[in-house]
């Protein structure tokens, strides 16, 4: 049985699940995805606090939230960012909007988790910037994100947070 067989095999379990995106050398495509599909399966990882994985029955599908941008992993708060994603989606069904793909071949989308907006939710909890320079510039992701800097949640209770774009700009100069 070749690679592509055992990737479009029914999903009996979890476990599976894990394996499949192993076997299949990774996770499908985004190419083949169209921008505007929904996508609906069950959330195995969160990689940091603005990508995770997808699976539903057919495929596994690696998703960078759009319009949002959480700290990276090595960054103050990039940790918490990942963990309040992770609580809010791992193991619960999710749906994908997307919106097309970006140059790593992620697939960009606007996620549901548990009937919750989670590009918003990582926001109003201070875990992630809106993404100014691809946000639509009537977003209401901006008075999200006024809301959490004047509370002082996640990150904003720093007094002087470094947004990741400007975080890997230094670290690209101190190579």
């Amino acid at each position: 049985m070749g690679k592509r067989e055992i990737c479009r095999r029914p999903i009996e379990a979890y476990d599976f699940l894990a394996r499949r995106s192993h076997l299949c050398g990774g996770v499908f495509s985004a190419a083949l995805q169209a921008a505007g599909a929904e996508l609906s399966g069950v959330v195995l990882e969160a990689h940091d606090g603005d990508t995770l994985t997808l699976a539903n029955w057919q495929y596994t599908y690696r998703i960078r939230l759009v319009d949002i941008d959480a700290p990276e992993l090595k960054q103050p708060y990039g940790r918490d960012a990942a963990a309040s994603l992770f609580h809010m989606c791992v193991l619960k069904k999710a749906t994908a909007e997307t919106t097309g793909d970006d140059r790593y071949g992620r697939v960009l989308a606007r996620v549901t988790c548990a009937g919750v907006d989670v590009n918003t939710e990582q926001v109003r909890r201070g875990w992630a910037w809106m993404f100014d320079r691809y946000a639509p510039k009537n977003s209401p992701l901006y008075g999200v994100q006024a809301e959490a800097k004047a509370a002082k949640r996640g990150l904003w209770a720093d007094n002087q947070p470094v947004p990741p774009w400007e975080w890997r700009r230094m670290k690209a100069g101190n190579r």
